[in-house]
């Protein structure tokens, strides 16, 4: 019997041996383009066109951060990235709250038409929806303004948002809502103050999809956005991208582009990982 359990015990921990290699293993694929993106971004110019490439600088140096500053339109740029992504976002989780609640909880004429409109609206590919996009923006007069790119970003991620509330709504009983009016709670009142605590995984999961996909959107802005003044950071970056590419340049953007997505991902990083195993892959 102590043969067996000690036979077992030397497997399992050969598995759990091979799961972490391969882990670092997808750890290191993942790193190293990071790692060499930010290592290129304190690189100097003549550096850059080394015939051997370095992976540590022999001289690191921010002029490539301190050019970000001065001599491009990065932080206007910026500056459209975050009130286009955060408006969006905000908007976005108000949308599927509210719609993912309702489909969840009330049975009226359409319901099941509307559920699969939402998800019909995720099998087109998003450039089929460029020249329609186009058009009806620009017959309300909304091109190159900020109202316009808004519902444009919240036209592109409340759908999916959506299926992903109406999942977590699914997994909390209605038991719930009826102890809450009989207790003398009005309907928007059980919404607000016991069922949405109850969904703050979900929440998290919703917004983080959004601002993500809001914050690396590139091919509706570009075409809906003509006007410089009205253009965000991934068409700024990809602009670096000329016949004399600075490669530095372009690296440095790219880095503090990232960060505010690794400093969203870290606060929410608790609530999603905990919504996408549970409520979400309950619809």
């Amino acid at each position: 019997m102590n043969k067996k359990k000690v036979k077992s015990g030397k497997l399992e921990r050969k598995g759990n041996t091979g799961a972490v290699i391969i882990m670092l293993f997808f750890c290191v694929i993942v790193l190293l383009p990071i790692l060499w993106m930010i290592s290129t971004s304190i690189k100097i110019d003549s550096e850059m066109v080394a015939a051997v490439p370095r992976w540590i600088p022999e001289t690191p140096s921010l002029v490539a951060y301190q050019r970000f500053f001065k001599d491009y339109p990065f932080l206007m740029q910026l500056k459209n990235t975050v009130i286009y992504t955060l408006c969006s976002t905000i908007l976005i989780v108000i949308c599927a709250c509210f719609a993912g609640y309702g489909v969840t909880r009330f049975e009226f004429r359409g319901k099941n038409a509307f559920m699969s409109f939402l998800l019909v609206t995720q099998m087109f590919p998003s450039v089929m929806l460029l020249v329609p996009f186009y058009n009806v923006i620009k017959s309300l007069g909304l091109l190159n303004t900020y109202i316009g790119m808004i519902l444009v970003y919240i036209s592109i991620s409340v759908a999916f948002a959506t299926w992903m509330m109406m999942g977590f709504f699914k997994s909390i009983p209605l038991e719930l809502d009826e102890a809450a009016i009989i207790d003398g709670c009005s309907r928007f009142q059980t919404f607000l103050k016991v069922i949405m605590p109850l969904t703050l995984p979900g929440i998290a999961s919703v917004a983080i999809f959004s601002f993500i996909t809001g914050w690396n959107e590139y091919m509706f802005t570009s075409i809906l956005t003509t006007q410089a003044n009205m253009q965000t950071i991934t068409i700024g970056i990809t602009s670096l991208n000329g016949e004399r590419v600075m490669w530095n340049d372009m690296m440095a953007a790219s880095v503090i582009s990232s960060i505010p997505l690794v400093i969203v991902f870290m606060f929410l990083q608790k609530y999603f990982v905990s919504g996408m195993t549970s409520g979400a892959v309950k619809g």
